[in-house]
This record gives C-alpha cells, structure tokens and sequence, in this order.
C-alpha cells in the first residue's frame, strides 16, 4: 500500500492479536520466513519492509529510528490496527523501542531479538558503512560477476556447520541487496543516524525506566557475532521485569537458526503476560521522577549477572 506516497510492502498472515514483525538493517520480511506461519496460527502476523528495504519504496528520505517508528504508526493505522505486541530484530529491535516510547498507548508488549541499543559495541562491518566512500566501492562490489561469486561463497560457507559462520547466508542476501544504489543509499543513512566508528549512538538507557508497565521479552542468540550476547545482560540492568531468553548454538538470527524455539517463546510469553494498558498520569509520573539513582560506582549498561550463566534457556519446541 501507498503512505505519504511511498509504497509499503508488508505481510498480513493468520488471525488475533496483532504481532508486528520489524526486520534488521538491510534485510526485509523474509528474514521471518520460517516463523510467520507458526505465529500465525494464533496471531495476526504483520511482517513489513522497512522503507528502504526490500519491496519498499528506496526515497531519499527520513532514515531515523523516529522516523521508522512514525512508519509503522502510519502503517498500523491504515490496516485498522490500533496495538500490537512488537517484535523487533537487531536495527528493527531499535525501532521497536523507539515504538514504544513514541506510541506507548499502541504497544501491548516489546520483544527485542539480538537487539541494537543496547550497547555501543557492534560489529566492525556495521562501523565501516558510516566511512567516507563506502557508497562507491560497495558499487564496484556489487557489480554481477563479483556479487554473484561472493554470495555463493557465503551461503556455502553458511551451510559448513561452522557456527562462526552460520549468519553468512542473511550476509549473502544483504550484499545482494546492494546492487540496488537505492538500497546503498538508504542502508547507508540508516546506519550514519545509530552508528559511528566508536559504535552504536542510539541507547534506550536513558529511558529504559519507562518499560515498567509494558511486558518485555529479550532474545539473543549465544553465538552473536554482530551485536554481542552481553547486551542481554545490560537489558536486565535497565529493564529488571524484563523477560531474558538466550537460545543456545545460534547466532544474530535466532528466528533462523531455530525457529520452532523463537516462536514458542515468543507465543508463551504474549500467553503468559497481560497487554500494556497505557495510564497517562502514570507516564507523566514517571517522566517527572525520572530514571532511578544508580548506586555509586555503577554505570550505564552495568548487568549484576552473565546472561549466558543465570537466564532461563527456550525450551525446545
């Protein structure tokens, strides 16, 4: 459908209550392939290509997480919907929590999944798209014969069983995303507004004190080569009530490497928690208490436990 004049792509599956799917930079709604249907099955599933992305219109326009968040409003209010359970992967993860603070009388539940804001630390390939003249020679690789190699290459090297290089095969449909300048152009301003050669801008710590009232659910992968597993343990640092999942023998997609697992967390904790019912006084309570007083010596990000030794592990589907 067509909003603000740009065409949307997105999935509609299943019938219920409404869980919205945000995909990672660079990838669209097909990196949720495998789960759409069993979420489906008690949901409705609304899976979208982020503006820019995918079957997306590509504009020279606003790439911000705001401006995502105000997107997804936009497209939600269109299809008639007016809350959702929001799932968000890695940049989608950024989204989702822009979402929430933004629309909070619209989130019924945040599901973060290898999520950016978290942390600074990203992978150094992430850095390097921020750097002056990434745009050209990504074109030069780009060009038929070299992407075709390069891409065959990782998605063999994905199917090696070596769990360093599990998530090559999402990297091999994202390089291949890159013979659109459209897409470079768009992917390349998303990551300059969240990311620096220092790492990740953008943090949801400043603000994590407002998710008191609203379910939250992370979901990290054990091998996470992009977004490091650590960044689970500063979401129980920010968010104590916060729900934290890590999936063993998985990488930054866990969706992927096992989704049968991702989709029955995700389906229990919807059945195990009530939907968020936005209280305007107590926002504005919150708001004007502000975030809670560290403890002296303590800083932003800082996890009383190792996620990997005290978080209950999914259960195989």
């Amino acid at each position: 459908m067509t909003v603000h004049g740009h065409r949307r792509a997105y999935v509609r599956a299943g019938s219920g209550p409404v869980v919205l799917l945000l995909h990672g930079l660079g990838c669209d709604h097909t990196t949720w392939a495998a789960v759409i249907d069993s979420l489906a099955r008690t949901h409705t599933v609304i899976a979208p290509d982020l503006l820019g992305h995918g079957a997306s219109d590509k504009p020279r326009a606003d790439y911000s997480v705001g401006g995502y968040a105000n997107g997804m409003r936009d497209l939600l209010t269109v299809l008639g919907i007016d809350t959702a359970t929001v799932v968000g992967h890695s940049f989608g993860g950024g989204v989702a929590m822009q979402f929430a603070y933004q629309y909070p009388e619209r989130t019924e539940r945040l599901v973060l999944v290898g999520s950016g804001g978290l942390g600074p630390e990203v992978n150094p390939a992430i850095r390097a798209i921020t750097t002056p003249g990434f745009h050209q020679v990504m074109g030069l690789l780009a060009a038929p014969g070299l992407r075709h190699a390069a891409t065959t290459t990782m998605r063999v090297l994905a199917r090696s069983g070596i769990s360093q290089l599990r998530d090559l095969g999402e990297v091999a449909a994202i390089y291949d995303s890159f013979k659109d300048p459209r897409a470079r152009a768009a992917i390349r301003h998303v990551v300059r507004a969240v990311v620096d050669w220092k790492g990740q801008i953008v943090t949801m710590s400043d603000r994590a004190y407002l998710t008191e009232a609203m379910p939250m659910c992370v979901i990290w992968g054990a091998d996470d080569h992009v977004i490091p597993v650590t960044h689970a343990s500063n979401a129980s640092a920010l968010a104590p009530t916060a729900r934290v999942e890590i999936i063993p023998n998985a990488g930054h997609f866990p969706h992927r490497d096992h989704p049968e697992r991702f989709a029955k967390i995700v389906r229990d904790f919807i059945r195990a928690t009530e939907p968020a019912r936005y209280d305007r006084e107590r926002w504005r309570e919150l708001l004007d208490e502000g975030a809670p007083v560290r403890p002296a010596g303590a800083r932003a990000g800082d996890a009383p436990v190792d996620p990997l030794d005290d978080v209950r592990h999914a259960t195989p589907a």
